[in-house]
């Protein structure tokens, strides 16, 4: 409510607000993207260096990823909810 009055009070329009949480999503994506790229990449780097600890390492390459993708979820679903409060 008070981004609302603080929009209408300089005369913006509040139908533009609601369309900057989906180019904050795409921003936001950046983020966990490069960071499962970097995950991945490590995984691989380890792997090549020494391949008998590929099962231990792969156990910890799937949790570095589960943590980065639950950055991008949650930059999913929080326009939504503010979308839903405003």
């Amino acid at each position: 409510m008070a981004i609302q009055a603080l929009a209408a009070a300089q005369g913006v329009d509040i139908s533009i607000i609601g369309n900057l949480g989906a180019i904050g999503y795409g921003l936001a994506a950046i983020g966990p993207g490069i960071g499962v790229g970097i995950v991945w990449a490590a995984y691989i780097q380890a792997t090549a260096r020494q391949p008998e600890s590929a099962g231990l390492t792969r156990t910890y390459a799937f949790l570095g990823f589960a943590v980065s993708e639950a950055l991008a979820l949650l930059g999913f679903v929080v326009p939504f909810i503010y979308a839903t409060h405003s």
